[in-house]
């Protein structure tokens, strides 16, 4: 039977339950995974959604725990050769079976033109084919925690990408698409039925998934809801089950309702701003002829013109944690007692932009999501406010990530905010991913404004390799305080995890906020 839509047309498509209803679960964000294909784009919430449809050599479970996944085992046979042993009976949604060729395609892929996950890839050498369920991962350098960064790494066909002229990934950064942009063949517990980006995605569940699935979820229907009044009301409405995020000033309003609630927790999610440092003539801005990001002095300022206790007071109600670090607790590497902040004093910013030679600040784009992060865009705006009383004029570019990301991710920016995650729960993931200097092979990939010092590179590849636990956090110490002496970032705050569930579903809620669907429960109603 038809459900009544109570929706408009704009905002959501009108959803129809069928067959058994209890076992479809609607789910809503403030925005939508930007493509099908798995390399594309090195955003948390695209991978947290093909993670339902594909798959790496290793998981994650319920207590993000690393656990076998197209790998059932794993182990260094040299300093620098990890075997994986492949999982063996597995098939692609299409039927097709999986085998050492698919891992030794996939991981080309990722470090080849057009992909986004070179981060995870860069250090590399070789992949070599065994026998047909076993491969030698090689890398430049001892890589004892290798497993960690494939778990991001999810494994494509090697026979359907060749036959669907998907060989590359998407380049979001030229806005290219290809047929994996909109189709997709893994081999998770959910497969895509229907895509249509920005307005709804179907996923259905695999009936040969090699797994176990806990929940009785049989159909998935994902949308995008921007406005965040209208995915509150569609959640207390009941025309969807899960949504993300439930805005601050709704969680006590939506706890209060009858049918639903609202799940809560710190997220690994480190929220903060980077500036353009390698530019000689900073662009978007009124300086000519020079750059004073470049001069720390000018980055400093900014820093000490951000009240930080007035963004987490007003914009986010509470619900963030300042922190002085690119990562925060749950973090493997994480030093409580290195998370200080400068000091939020406006006045001291007026005298650093004057000893650089701008004792009227200067104008400068700053360019902020604002449908990805919690309050994004209002966080921007603070901000922008709090700058204005040290001289700086901001011009604010607030636009859907849709058009934000391909922008920043072409370093098309001066300053600019981003979210990361380290999908890796290791200090080691932002030092290469964030901090270290801009190569062609994929460290500091997201490193937008290419802040660069050679010495936290130097340290970098210790800690990569380094297995001693002391040794190695007081390198991690190292590295993380030079990049705070350099103020090679302006840290913000870790923002707090906030869904909207219905009181009919039980889910699993990780403080990487992955919503696996095989975990959810739909409850029969009764009678």
């Amino acid at each position: 039977m038809n459900r009544k839509c109570h929706l408009t047309a704009v905002a959501i498509a009108c959803f129809v339950a069928v067959g058994a209803q209890a076992q479809t679960l609607r789910v809503a964000n403030q925005g939508d995974a930007m493509s099908l294909d798995p390399h594309s784009f090195n955003e948390s919430l695209q991978l947290d959604v093909l993670g339902n449809v594909y798959e790496g050599l290793v998981g994650r479970d319920k207590n993000l725990n690393l656990v076998p996944g197209l790998a059932t085992s794993w182990k260094q046979t040299s300093p620098t050769v990890w075997r994986f042993e492949l999982r063996k009976g597995v098939q692609f949604h299409d039927g097709t079976p999986f085998t050492a060729d698919d891992v030794l395609f996939t991981i080309a892929r990722t470090k080849g033109e057009g992909s986004d996950m070179k981060t995870y890839t860069n250090d590399v050498k070789e992949v070599r084919k065994v026998n047909d369920f076993t491969v030698d991962i090689e890398t430049l350098r001892p890589f004892p925690i290798l497993p960690e960064l494939l778990y991001r790494v999810n494994i494509m066909s090697q026979k359907w990408c060749e036959t669907n002229q998907a060989v590359k990934p998407v380049d979001r950064r030229k806005g290219i698409e290809n047929a994996a942009s909109f189709r997709a063949n893994g081999t998770g517990a959910y497969r895509v039925r229907e895509r249509q980006p920005n307005v709804r995605t179907t996923f259905v569940r695999n009936g040969n998934y090699w797994g176990k699935i806990d929940g009785n979820v049989q159909e998935v229907i994902f949308t995008p809801i921007g406005n965040d009044a209208t995915r509150v009301a569609a959640l207390l409405s009941g025309e969807i089950d899960v949504m993300e995020p439930v805005p601050l000033q709704d969680i006590d309003r939506v706890n209060a309702s009858p049918s639903a609630r609202t799940l809560t927790g710190p997220e690994l999610r480190t929220i903060f701003l980077g500036m353009d440092q390698k530019r000689d003539e900073l662009l978007f801005s009124s300086v000519k002829g020079k750059n004073p990001f470049k001069d720390k002095r000018v980055r400093q300022a900014f820093y000490q013109s951000i009240d930080i206790e007035g963004i987490k007071r007003t914009v986010m109600r509470g619900a963030s944690t300042p922190t002085g670090l690119l990562i925060g607790p749950g973090i493997n590497g994480f030093q409580p007692d290195m998370n200080k902040r400068l000091a939020y004093d406006p006045e001291a910013a007026k005298k650093l932009l004057a000893e650089a030679g701008y004792p009227n600040g200067f104008e400068v784009t700053m360019n902020c999501p604002n449908d990805r992060y919690v309050n994004d865009s209002r966080i921007c705006q603070a901000v922008a406010a709090n700058l204005s009383r040290v001289g700086v004029k901001i011009n604010l570019a607030a636009e859907t990530k849709g058009t934000y990301f391909p922008k920043v991710l072409r370093r098309d920016t001066s300053f600019y905010l981003l979210g990361w995650v380290a999908s890796t729960l290791d200090a080691h993931d932002p030092l290469n991913a964030l901090m270290a200097c801009v190569d062609d092979k994929g460290a500091g990939q997201f490193n937008l404004g290419a802040y660069c010092n050679p010495k936290l590179d130097e340290l970098t590849r210790k800690i990569q390799s380094e297995t001693d636990k002391a040794k190695r956090n007081a390198m991690i110490r190292e590295a993380y305080q030079i990049h705070q002496d350099d103020v090679g970032h302006l840290p913000l705050h870790q923002q707090a995890l906030a869904w909207g569930v219905s009181k009919k579903v039980d889910v699993v809620q990780r403080p990487d906020n992955n919503l696996s669907y095989k975990w959810v429960t739909v409850k029969k109603p009764a009678g």
